[in-house]
């Protein structure tokens, strides 16, 4: 099971008699100094946990998460992470750490259901790309996930630079040459081919190149057109060079490139919501379209936060820290409303996207939508 599929599975989790324990950490350490922040930030949160009259969360789940942590500080567990998040909740029987490749800002939450906002934000973030490296003798196709760089494929060829000098004495300076063109032709299209097959069969979002410049640029002319509109950049690599190294660097590049991209997608998305189309963009419409549904994307500055209440007989989430619904009168429950949208959207078979600074979305409260219909 894939993290996308991971996640919606957290977000569909029913509300039990223990809250759930959500612990993200940032496991990229440089050196012992930083793992022995996260040691306190992990005793502190614990001893809070531990300590709290209310929301009272089952020991077991505690011990659980200490243990886990610890082999994580330790780097006896996925040592090559860069961020990793910890899931406990006895009475719903979860337990699950994902490690993934990108570092998270350090959080213990106790809720009664998993907090999810962070590991939302950085799938939307962070597509599955396919790494190829490619010189004249050899590829390598990396992909890389939210996990991290997968199981590369090697691609050799048979170049006649690794042949007998003695074997080119007689051919002609030209006919070597023309030699070289034709076999580093041939070498790119079996490397094409094998490209291209994996971005059909595992729906690849983005491609980034790696190589010497002017391999890299013949590579790339060679391209399927449909293939070659996913190429997201390039990127320096060389042969000698890991895998984790050249993914590393193509990670980089395709971050830079999301914030792009999502910033011209909200600003389609305010522009839709203002003509009546198919997005909203103020809090009360965006949870009237939550509570319906009707969310294909949910967009929220990371600083958003607004006090609000769940019914416990209709489900339905508004604004206000009041304890009846106004829409059945039955009891209701605070809630945090950034979270819990996300977490509805989720459930529902949406995304989610934060973003750090947006002047726009700011303008409207900080939230938007992109709708499946209008509402």
């Amino acid at each position: 099971m894939n993290l996308q599929e991971r996640l919606v599975k957290l977000a569909r989790i029913e509300r039990v008699g223990t809250p759930v324990v959500s612990v993200y950490l940032n496991t990229r350490w440089a050196d012992e100094h930083q793992r022995y922040r996260a040691r306190i930030f992990l005793k502190n949160e614990l001893a809070k946990a531990r300590r709290a009259s209310s929301g009272r969360v089952a020991e077991a789940d505690l011990d659980w998460i200490e243990r886990e942590s610890e082999a994580l500080v330790a780097q006896s567990r996925f040592p090559d992470a860069h961020g990793v998040t910890l899931f406990a909740c006895q009475a719903a029987q979860l337990r699950e750490v994902l490690p993934v490749r990108v570092p998270f800002a350090d959080r213990f939450v106790v809720a009664e259901a998993p907090f999810l906002r962070p590991l939302a934000t950085m799938l939307k973030e962070n597509p599955s790309t396919l790494v190829a490296f490619v010189n004249t003798e050899s590829a390598r196709l990396i992909p890389l996930t939210m996990d991290g760089a997968g199981e590369e494929v090697v691609l050799e060829s048979d170049v006649a630079s690794r042949h007998s000098p003695l074997g080119w004495i007689q051919m002609a300076q030209t006919q070597y040459q023309q030699y070289i063109r034709n076999h580093r032709a041939r070498h790119f299209e079996a490397v094409i081919e094998s490209l291209v097959a994996l971005v059909e069969r595992h729906g690849v979002e983005r491609i980034v190149l790696a190589g010497e410049a002017r391999h890299v640029a013949q590579f790339r002319q060679m391209l399927p057109r449909r293939t070659g509109e996913l190429v997201a950049g390039v990127v320096a690599g060389t042969r000698d060079e890991s895998a984790g190294v050249i993914a590393g660097r193509a990670a980089t590049l395709v971050t830079h490139l999301e914030g792009q991209e999502q910033g011209i997608a909200i600003d389609a998305v305010l522009t839709e919501a203002a003509k009546g189309g198919q997005a909203v963009a103020s809090l009360d419409e965006t949870l009237e379209a939550v509570n319906r549904g009707a969310v294909r994307r949910l967009y929220q500055l990371s600083a958003f936060s607004q006090a609000g209440r769940y019914c416990l007989s209709c489900s339905s989430l508004q604004r206000g820290p009041d304890l009846m619904c106004r829409v059945c009168r039955n009891e209701a429950k605070p809630v945090e409303l950034a979270d819990a949208m996300v977490e509805r959207v989720i459930a529902s078979g949406g995304e989610v996207e934060t973003v750090d600074v947006h002047e726009r979305l700011g303008r409207v409260g900080g939230i938007a939508a992109l709708l499946r219909y209008p509402l």
